[in-house]
C-alpha cells in the first residue's frame, strides 16, 4: 500500500499586492511541518508541487528540514484564481477582516460552480486537478510515500471526490483547509481512500491560520 500526503501551502502574503509568496509565518509553518517529518523519520519517495511560488516555497522549507530530494512541478495542482473571482487582485481591494473576504469568496465560488463566467471554468479546474491526482496515485505504488504541495482548493476537490464521488462537498471543505495542513490518502488495490483530513498537530496553537 502506498500513500499520498496533500500539503496546503503555508500562509501567503495577504496584505501584499503580490499574494503569491509565503509570509514570515507561512515559512515557519512549512518548516515546522518538515521538522515533524524529521522527528518521525519520514522521507518521501516522490514529491511534486504546483506551479505557484507559494507551493515552491513551502516545498523548499519542508524538504530542507529532512534533507530530501528535489521536487517535480505539476501546474495541475495550481489553485483557482480566487483573487480574480472576488475582484481583489490588489491588497487595497481586499477586506481587512478575513471573515468578510470569506463571505465574498463563498458567494463568488457558488456562482463559479454554477457555471459563472471565469477565465478557467470550474469544470476545467476539476479536470486538471483530478488529472494531477491520478498522476500522483500512479506514483504511490506499494510502500511508496508521495507528497504533494498545493493549495486548499485542489485539496478540497480531491477530498470531496474521495468522500462523495463528486464535488458536492467542495465548498464546505474549501472553507476549512488550514495553512500547512496535511491530508493523507492511502492507495491500495481498490484505489485511493482518504485516511485523514487537515492534520495540523505540527503547528503551535497560535500559528494556526486559514488564510
Amino acid at each position: 500500500m502506498g500513500a499520498i500526503r496533500l500539503v496546503r501551502h503555508g500562509q501567503a502574503s495577504w496584505e501584499a499586492d503580490d499574494y503569491d509568496q509565503l509570509s514570515e509565518l507561512g515559512t515557519r509553518q512549512a518548516s515546522w511541518l518538515g521538522q515533524s517529518w524529521e522527528a518521525e523519520g519520514f522521507v518521501p519517495s516522490w514529491s511534486v508541487a504546483g506551479g505557484l511560488r507559494r507551493h515552491a516555497q513551502t516545498a523548499v522549507a519542508a524538504i530542507d528540514a529532512i534533507d530530501g530530494d528535489l521536487y517535480d512541478v505539476d501546474a495541475g495542482w495550481d489553485e483557482y484564481d480566487h483573487l480574480s473571482l472576488v475582484g481583489a487582485e490588489r491588497a487595497e481591494d481586499r477586506p481587512s477582516d478575513p471573515r468578510e473576504f470569506q463571505q465574498l469568496l463563498d458567494a463568488a465560488l457558488e456562482r463559479w460552480l454554477a457555471g459563472g463566467d471565469a477565465p478557467e471554468t470550474f469544470a476545467a479546474f476539476s479536470r486538471r486537478v483530478l488529472g494531477a491526482f491520478e498522476a500522483a496515485v500512479a506514483e504511490a505504488g506499494p510502500r511508496r510515500e508521495v507528497v504533494v504541495f498545493t493549495s486548499g482548493g485542489p485539496i478540497a476537490l480531491v477530498v470531496s471526490h474521495l468522500l462523495a464521488g463528486d464535488a458536492s462537498l467542495f465548498l464546505a471543505l474549501n472553507r476549512v483547509v488550514l495553512n500547512a495542513s496535511v491530508s493523507t490518502v492511502v492507495v491500495g488495490r481498490r484505489g485511493p481512500t482518504l485516511l485523514s483530513f487537515n492534520e495540523h498537530t505540527h503547528l503551535p496553537g497560535d500559528a494556526v491560520t486559514f488564510r
